[in-house]
């Protein structure tokens, strides 16, 4: 809920279906003000969630706002992912340190996270410098954008005949 008009703010929360404590999770949510939007399974757990709409899924709130699903594991959650993510920003909570490696490894997002807030997505904290945009592609840069990623080269050689053997 800190700034959640932010780039690395959290849009939708995948819920393993074996976590013991997703209620919990969901009404702490609901108390702090954040709308939620769930799946039918996920709706169960407060009764304040409203029904998620296709779009809900793919759509960047910047707001207090939270899709919420329950999904089968990291696989399930991956998924989710590939389908619906915008492939900035992706975090695993877990203890688990197969699973998050699994997450790191198969998640194809600029940035993706095991135990840390998604708002650490930001060129200032990886060193880069002020931040100028993000690039969810693979090429030419991808991740937080800062001058040098924006930077292009010209080279100039000047020579007086020579040529390579």
């Amino acid at each position: 809920m800190r700034r959640t008009i932010v780039c690395g703010s959290t849009e939708t929360l995948l819920i393993d279906r074996t976590y013991a404590h997703s209620a919990r999770l969901v009404v702490a949510l609901a108390d702090a003000g954040c709308a939620l939007r769930g799946d039918e399974e996920a709706m169960v757990l407060d009764p304040r969630m409203a029904a998620a709409t296709p779009e809900d899924w793919d759509t960047e709130y910047l707001d207090a706002i939270c899709s919420v699903a329950i999904v089968d594991g990291v696989e399930g959650a991956m998924k989710h992912i590939a389908q619906h993510a915008s492939h900035h920003t992706d975090a695993i909570i877990t203890d688990d340190e197969a699973v998050a490696a699994d997450f790191l490894t198969g998640v194809d997002s600029a940035i993706v996270m095991w135990n840390a807030s998604t708002q650490y997505a930001d060129g200032g904290e990886f060193g880069l410098g002020a931040e100028i945009g993000i690039s969810t592609g693979r090429v030419h840069a991808r991740g937080p954008v800062a001058l040098e990623g924006l930077t292009t080269y010209k080279w100039q050689v000047i020579g007086t005949g020579q040529a390579r053997p």
